[in-house]
């Protein structure tokens, strides 16, 4: 039978476990003839339970002479069927809750039946509301008394004072008179049994012999106890607030506490009674804004249901977008391509000599379709002439390489169509190769390494030159007076004329 209670133990646990390895199993493997008599008390239906428990009690009552023969048993449950009389005391024999004495012919409760109804008598004995901490109090006592206390039952009572704890404290949050009067009085029912823990708590504190975690948890319910102690204060204040804002209806002596119990006392029918011919009519308080208590209405009735009702999980997962559909590879160049094609066809128009570069105002090239293509296409010119062109791909760097410049001028001229009023006057000029050689000199310079004198003063001529430009975008109408004054200390200076051609030649935005 161990066995195969063995077997039929290990199907309730995974593969790579054991029963044997599990310390919390230890105990009920342990006790197992003790909790097969409660397995064949209480198994079957709750009539069958009655029974058993009946015969069991009362032949366990008899103290002054606990054997008994079969006539004596026939005779004392005579009330009961024959057939099935005979069937319990089998059942309880065959499991053990019950010996045969085969020299006596006489019956007697074995030991695991006898602790089984020790163990149930006093179940029965706290058997009203509010009696389970009793109960657990009482089974610490008797264990404290034979100098046995378990730790399962110091924490079954330290469960216990928590819980009622918690209760306490909801009931008075929830501001409700008849949850802290019930509360109330679950504490006040608790009370004698709160002051015997405390005692037994104190002798359990006192006591070295027992382990520190005995002794902790001992502690932990003596702090749990003072919590419900101070809960009495606690609801005296709340009944008492409560006692302010009751409504006294006149001289009648009566309150609407009263009015309401009364009322919770009634069952629906008599409440349908009292509310007939009554809410015929109903009251319209002048004092409410109706548009205010219509908007509250409709949430309370309408929107409230509708959020309650929407669907507020997580979609599904999904796998992550190629990158052919992303946003970025779907995003359309083609104004900045066709931009980029006029500005070449006007570059590579530029013949050898300087006298006949292709040259174009702003105001002819720029205006296209509308307002937002026109200014899209003034902001690309910006991009000519970058030097951080060299290391990017794509039609910001064909752009930035295009042999052209660009140059406004500080007055407007008036446009009057493609959605553009005005703008500023300028020239976008194409530039020789001997231009693009002397706007490339400066960097080949500063790349150089240990410059002489000269030279040095050449290469910061040229890192000073991409400062210029970029104020020069800023400010174009107040540079262009500053390019006249520069031209004519070139024809001065030769030797500034590299660092000229560059500022002249290969403007920023």
């Amino acid at each position: 039978m161990d066995a195969a209670a063995e077997t039929s133990l290990q199907d309730y646990l995974r593969a790579d476990i054991v029963a044997a390895d599990l310390p919390d199993l230890q105990p009920l493997l342990g006790a197992r003839d003790l909790l097969r008599a409660f397995s064949t008390l209480f198994h079957g239906g709750e009539e069958s339970v009655m029974v058993r428990l009946l015969v069991l009690r009362a032949i366990g009552e008899r103290g002054q002479a606990p054997d008994w023969s079969p006539q004596e048993l026939r005779e004392h449950f005579a009330y009961l069927d024959p057939v099935k009389f005979d069937t319990v005391i089998g059942r309880l024999r065959d499991n053990d809750l019950l010996l045969w004495d085969g020299q006596t012919q006489r019956y007697r409760i074995s030991p695991a039946g006898r602790q089984a109804l020790a163990a149930i008598g006093m179940l029965l004995q706290f058997n009203r509301e509010g009696d389970e901490l009793a109960y657990v109090t009482a089974q610490i006592a008797a264990g404290q008394a034979v100098g046995r206390v378990r730790s399962d039952d110091l924490q079954h009572l330290l469960s216990r004072l928590n819980e009622l704890r918690e209760d306490f404290d909801q009931a008075v949050l929830s501001g409700s008179e008849h949850r802290i009067q019930r509360a109330a009085g679950t504490l006040q029912h608790a009370w004698r049994w709160i002051e015997k823990g405390t005692q037994i708590v104190e002798d359990i504190s006192a006591d070295l012999e027992l382990d520190s975690h005995t002794h902790r948890v001992a502690q932990q319910i003596g702090r749990a106890q003072s919590a419900m102690l101070r809960q009495a204060s606690v609801f005296q204040r709340a009944l008492s607030q409560l006692d302010r804002h009751r409504v006294h209806l006149g001289a009648s002596g009566l309150s609407s506490s009263d009015v309401n119990r009364y009322l919770r006392e009634l069952d629906i029918d008599s409440l349908a009674g009292i509310a007939d011919d009554l809410l015929t009519r109903t009251a319209i308080p002048a004092f409410m804004l109706a548009p205010i208590a219509l908007d509250v209405a409709e949430y309370e009735l309408v929107e409230r249901e509708r959020e309650a009702r929407e669907d507020q999980s997580l979609p599904p997962a999904q796998a992550a977008p190629s990158a052919e559909g992303s946003p970025a590879a779907a995003t359309d160049f083609g104004y900045a391509e066709n931009w980029l094609d006029q500005l070449t066809a006007l570059a590579v128009g530029a013949p050898a000599d300087d006298a006949s570069l292709p040259s174009a105002p702003l105001s002819a090239v720029v205006p296209h379709d509308n307002f937002s293509l026109s200014a899209y296409r003034l902001s690309l010119l910006g991009l000519i002439g970058d030097p951080g062109a060299e290391n990017r791909e794509g039609v910001s760097a064909s752009m930035a390489r295009l042999p052209l410049a660009w140059r406004v001028e500080p007055e407007f001229e008036t446009i009057g169509h493609s959605g553009v009023a005005y703008m500023s006057r300028g020239r976008l000029d194409a530039l020789s190769e001997e231009d693009l050689l002397r706007a490339r000199q400066p960097r080949k310079r500063k790349a150089a390494a240990e410059p002489d004198g000269e030279a040095a003063a050449a290469a910061a001529a040229g890192e000073a030159a991409p400062r210029k430009r970029a104020r020069a975008g800023k400010g174009a109408a107040a540079d262009n007076e500053n390019d006249d004054k520069k031209t004519a200390s070139d024809d001065a200076a030769p030797k500034r004329r590299g660092k000229k051609a560059a500022k002249d030649t290969v403007p920023t935005a």
